[in-house]
């Protein structure tokens, strides 16, 4: 991507110039300390303004107005390169991305009048943004006037992905899959959930990339967001791995694995596994232009509910157990999301991205998870990532339990008491004819998983 960086970074604010008729400023955050000041998080730049920028930039600013781009950054201090070496100096930056000035920080507020924005991250960027354009400009808090009017535009580019993205998507995607992989391998021989963990981050790592997300890698997968990995591996566990890389300008990969420590699933497990992967390949083979998305997360609802019937798990037709969202006690989260710049894309402004215009989120349980309710499109890269989760807050609940008294065989669901947590997560990307997945060489089929582990197990 970097070889021809000014010409693709003139190319998207030219299409943003053809949108909306007004300048822009974009702000790119700065690092925000994990104890004392001078110890801070590695800052990781806005991603409105990496898309425009190109590179990642700290306490750096843009102003895009008719394809033009304005930077606004300070020389490194003279003190600087004692501790960070040789740092490329104002005119250097503004060469590399194609700006048509330079200036410093302290010039930008000469050229905000009238300027739309976005809101940053990080508390010392959003209060200077409110400070110097004199309304409040924060995360979480619903976007009006022209700052609304630049969301879209910017949702409406940042959809569909030019080129230049995909070769980087394509990068993140390849050393997710060797991650993945690595964590297979190391399984074997891994005492907790730990170890597995720093063999996936130690490839990324290798690559000089960072991950897209807090990696999850546990044997209690039916924990969503699971960021603890202190549990010990035993024989009898799954272990579920959602570990993403993330290229050096910003972009994303998200893949989920699951699979046995001791190297061949259970019955049981297996069983589970296999309604799993049914509905994520069907969701896969119906990824098209055109196709709703919340038409496929029914489907693997569908698909799930049915899986579930066959095992006597569930009781009904599968269609009226969606309908009453009875799926979700199993499969509670919608079936993907947007993938780019940022691993859930363009979610900093809210559901603007994820929902077609016109459209909420619904207020049903089965639904109300969903990430993107839009049509698909050529150039959108989305995940598809159905699961099955026992969550004890779920199906220990009283009320659950005598709500649905009559529709779920609770004492045939005990024999599957070894399935704590499955979910199979590919990165897909809607093509003019139907779909191509960037991470299809890493295997989701039992069969193949089972041979990876054992060729490291031999």
């Amino acid at each position: 991507m970097q070889t021809n960086l000014p010409e693709i970074l003139r190319h998207r604010r030219q299409k943003l110039a053809e949108i909306i008729d007004l300048p822009a400023v974009l702000w790119s955050g700065s690092s925000s300390p994990r104890n004392f000041p001078a110890n801070t998080f590695p800052h990781r730049a806005n991603s409105h303004f990496l898309y425009f920028a190109g590179i990642p930039l700290q306490n750096a600013a843009i102003r895009l107005e008719s394809g033009n781009l304005q930077l606004f950054i300070d020389d490194p201090h003279p003190s600087s390169a004692l501790w960070h070496g040789e740092t490329p100096n104002r005119e250097e930056i503004a060469a590399k991305i194609g700006a048509d000035e330079a200036k410093t920080m302290a010039e930008l507020a000469n050229y905000l009048e009238d300027v739309a924005t976005l809101p940053v991250q990080d508390a010392t960027t959003w209060t200077q943004q409110t400070q110097l354009l004199d309304r409040f400009i924060l995360p979480k808090t619903q976007l009006e006037g022209i700052d609304l009017e630049l969301a879209k535009a910017i949702v409406s580019l940042r959809l569909t992905h030019d080129a230049a993205a995909l070769i980087e998507l394509r990068k993140a995607a390849v050393v997710s899959v060797t991650a993945h992989k690595a964590g297979m391998a190391a399984t074997s021989s891994a005492k907790q959930e730990s170890e597995v963990r720093a063999a996936m981050e130690a490839v990324i790592m290798a690559e000089n990339m960072t991950t897209a997300y807090t990696s999850i890698v546990t044997v209690h997968g039916e924990v969503l967001h699971n960021n603890h990995y202190y549990h010990s591996l035993q024989p009898g566990d799954l272990l579920l791995a959602d570990v993403g890389a993330e290229t050096q300008t910003g972009w994303a990969a998200d893949i989920t694995r699951t699979w046995p420590v001791s190297g061949k699933f259970s019955s049981t497990q297996k069983d589970i596994y296999d309604i799993v992967l049914a509905a994520h390949d069907a969701c896969i083979q119906n990824i098209a232009p055109g196709v709703e998305y919340a038409e496929i997360h029914l489907l693997a609802a569908t698909i799930i509910a049915e899986g579930l019937v066959n095992l006597g798990i569930l009781q009904g037709k599968p269609e009226d157990l969606v309908k009453m969202d009875l799926h979700a006690l199993f499969f509670p989260h919608g079936i993907g999301h947007l993938l780019g710049l940022d691993v859930h894309d363009m979610e900093d402004l809210g559901d603007i991205a994820g929902y077609d215009q016109g459209r909420s989120r619904s207020s049903r349980f089965g639904l109300s998870y969903l990430r993107l309710n839009r049509p698909l499109r050529p150039g959108m890269l989305v995940t598809i990532e159905p699961g099955f989760y026992q969550v004890p807050a779920i199906l220990n609940d009283p009320k659950t339990r005598s709500q649905y008294q009559y529709l779920v065989n609770w004492e045939r669901l005990e024999q599957f008491a070894d399935v704590r947590g499955i979910r199979i997560e590919d990165d897909v990307l809607v093509t003019e004819s139907g779909s191509e997945v960037l991470t299809a060489a890493l295997p989701t089929e039992t069969s193949a998983i089972e041979d990876l582990l054992n060729a490291n197990f031999s």
